[in-house]
């Protein structure tokens, strides 16, 4: 018997076509679509991109100052948890922060950081409010899930997002403050 070396690697070819191409197709098609679709419903979200793996869903965003990112998680986890399945959720938030908003973070950051190091997630909030008497125009506010905490700080029209994860690394501090 002899072996058809062009038959053998077109069927090679086709195959691959098929199966890549219908993974790529369900993936886009049956998940980033359908998620695209409910985080842009929510209210703030400008952009986002999606990084979708069998075990995880990342999401790059560029939001509006002063969304509530606690409120798009809880949205996301919610209305989102046929599409997201046992994938975890992994959030990129693009920064819009300005000089000021992030001396005002730094500042609070030692407190933060002992509040979540005592696992006293009251404090926190505790040191935004202390935040917004100090400053004004800041509007400062803090969200909690089972996985992270995520603080919001607003000025005007610009805004500093910080997701704190409540499982600290074993090294350095956040990769993310």
């Amino acid at each position: 018997m002899k072996l058809r070396i062009g038959q053998t690697v077109a069927i090679a070819a086709v195959s691959a076509v098929l199966l890549f191409g219908g993974w790529f197709g369900y993936s886009q098609w049956a998940i980033e679509a359908p998620f695209q679709k409910l985080v842009k419903q929510y209210e703030g979200v400008n952009h986002v991109q999606f990084n979708i793996t069998p075990k995880e869903v990342g999401l790059k965003l560029d939001l509006e100052a002063g969304t509530d990112i606690g409120g798009l998680v809880r949205h996301i986890e919610k209305d989102g948890r046929k599409l997201l399945g046992k994938r975890s959720l992994k959030l990129e938030v693009t920064d819009h922060s300005t000089p000021d908003l992030d001396q005002i973070w730094s500042e609070a950051l030692f407190s933060v950081a002992q509040a979540m190091e005592n696992k006293q997630y009251t404090e926190i909030q505790d040191t935004l409010d202390q935040m917004e008497r100090q400053y004004g125009a800041l509007q400062a506010t803090a969200a909690m899930d089972d996985d992270n905490v995520y603080v919001t700080l607003t000025d005007g029209t610009a805004s500093k997002y910080v997701i704190l994860p409540r499982v600290p690394q074993k090294l350095g501090v956040w990769p993310n403050a």
